[in-house]
């Protein structure tokens, strides 16, 4: 069994692949004080609740937030008896590397996108990642990442406006009935909402501009599906994208151990 874990800047997915399919999926929020030990037992108890043995013999990290990376390795070493794979380390080798300027760090959710999408969709994609922040990953004819954008996120994009503005209430993040509020949460709904509605709009249009070809554009994240309601803003909306680049990058990995 390999266990996949996907750690954001808000929240850390673990997933469980039994060779042929992933067996469930569990959140937690990041929190880089959290030990080995209580991942574990938190863990654990959900998976016994499942009512599956706990068999793991290979692990496989990607974190955006660098400071858990180390309690999930001792996890992993400490409790599964193995070394995990962390996507963006030098030892994890990707099918095709990213093409950007030298020196440049790519997130490594970024990269596990790319290497998922292109796997389910083929060439020539635009990714859009609804995370804490909102990002856009392209990816060549090749599968490689080759550069992208970085917006701020829905919900943080809320959380600045009330900081900044304390009178503002929190609202949800829904779909407003008109674009035109008639009270003050209706208008921060319809600015949030449309709002992001024509950021994804603008900001794929000009990519495929810039591309000069068709690109397929492929959501992933919690509030994909709220920004897909008869708009056909997205080809296709992957709510399990990073865990299936992860299981395919370990794959590449050990095929490359095993052969090389």
């Amino acid at each position: 069994m390999l266990l996949c874990i996907d750690t954001g800047n808000t929240n850390t997915v673990f997933s469980i692949w039994d060779g042929e399919k992933f067996l469930s999926h569990w959140r937690i929020s990041t929190d880089h004080r959290r030990t080995a030990d209580e991942y574990f037992v938190w863990l654990q108890t959900l998976i016994g609740l499942r009512h599956f043995d706990l068999d793991i013999d290979a692990c496989i990290i990607s974190s955006t937030a660098p400071r858990v990376v180390f309690n999930l390795r001792v996890l992993c070493s400490r409790y599964f008896n193995t070394r995990p794979l962390v996507v963006g380390k030098p030892e994890t080798r990707l099918p095709v590397p990213p093409r950007v300027d030298i020196g440049t760090v790519v997130g490594p959710d970024r990269l596990v996108n790319t290497v998922g999408a292109f796997d389910r969709h083929g060439p020539d994609l635009i990714v859009v990642d609804f995370g804490t922040a909102t990002t856009f990953d392209v990816v060549d004819t090749d599968g490689a990442y080759v550069g992208g954008v970085i917006a701020p996120g829905v919900n943080l994009s809320l959380e600045a406006l009330h900081m900044a503005a304390a009178a503002l209430p929190h609202v949800d993040v829904t779909m407003p009935e008109k674009v035109i509020g008639t009270n003050t949460v209706a208008c921060i709904q319809s600015g949030i909402y449309w709002g992001y509605i024509g950021l994804v709009q603008g900001i794929v249009d000009k990519i495929r501009l810039e591309r000069g070809r068709p690109m397929k554009v492929i959501a992933t994240g919690g509030l994909a599906p709220l920004f897909d309601q008869g708009f056909d803003l997205f080809d296709a909306i992957e709510d399990d994208l990073t865990v299936h680049g992860l299981r395919l990058i370990y794959d590449y990995n050990n095929k490359e151990t095993v052969h090389g």
